[in-house]
């Protein structure tokens, strides 16, 4: 896994790579739906900014974090917060809650160690897992902005963080549905964006998943369905696995339905 600083600072990337996205919006396209269903654009960027300030609070002051979702933690209520406060503002106040939060969280998190950990809703993780799921959510929900407006984004090397999480939180994908994770390896071979190979596991095993890291990206965070991919899986493991990949937290996600995206329509290739 990389470095704090490495990650900081490619997160600043995403946040900059999607602020492009929404800065210019006239009023009417911040409502305009997006593939979640029931959320528009202005929900996705809200839901951004309210967990970037909740992990500034994690890093800084996590019993005022604790006290601010006591009692809704695992609940919509958890959403609702959010989202309402976010639908309550004009596209310009909701821009600047989101740029105030994401950078006072880079501010909070850039002194961190590799070693230090962060407690996040009833699990904790190291400084560099917390600050990936980060990197993880701004793309993933920038995705959905991307779908939501029919824009494409080029993908970048930064995916390799979100490829490096998703293959991480194999075994998450089985515990969040009440599964036993397969014990045998999955190797995963991935094109990255600019013609180089990221691989994990070793290539020996017989079950293996490949192609692109993009693609690859889409599914483990439920912006595509595997049959709208060019991905290709081998062995019964690496099948069951990617037919519930997840690499966020959290109960199981709706995902997207197979034909929504076909390959070489809204798929995004750009940031």
């Amino acid at each position: 896994m990389a470095g704090v600083q490495e990650i900081c600072a490619d997160l600043a990337g995403e946040h900059t790579a999607l602020d492009g996205l929404v800065a210019e919006l006239d009023d009417q396209a911040w409502d305009r739906a997006t593939p979640a269903e029931g959320w528009a654009v202005r929900d996705q960027i809200s839901h951004l900014a309210w967990f970037d300030g909740a992990a500034r609070l994690a890093v800084n002051d996590h019993e005022a974090l604790a006290a601010a979702v006591a009692g809704v933690i695992g609940t919509d209520q958890l959403m609702a917060i959010h989202l309402r406060k976010g639908r309550g503002l004009s596209p310009a106040e909701l821009l600047a809650w989101w740029r105030g939060e994401r950078a006072a969280l880079l501010d909070t998190v850039s002194g961190l160690h590799a070693k230090d950990r962060i407690p996040w809703f009833g699990v904790t993780m190291s400084a560099p897992s917390f600050l990936t799921a980060r990197l993880m959510e701004t793309w993933a929900h920038g995705q959905d902005v991307a779908d939501g407006l029919g824009r494409r984004r080029v993908p970048t090397a930064r995916l390799r963080h979100v490829a490096h999480l998703g293959v991480l939180a194999r075994p998450w994908s089985y515990a969040a549905r009440g599964l036993e994770p397969p014990r045998d390896g999955v190797f995963v071979d991935l094109a990255a964006p600019d013609g180089g190979r990221w691989t994990w596991g070793d290539e020996r095993w017989p079950d293996w998943v490949a192609g692109e890291a993009l693609d690859f990206c889409l599914v483990v965070c439920q912006r595509r369905h595997l049959a709208d991919t060019t991905l290709e899986v081998e062995g019964e493991s690496a099948t069951g696995w990617m037919a519930i990949a997840q690499a966020f937290a959290g109960p199981p996600g709706a995902g997207r339905r197979p034909g929504q995206f076909p390959r070489g329509g809204a798929s995004s290739t750009g940031g």
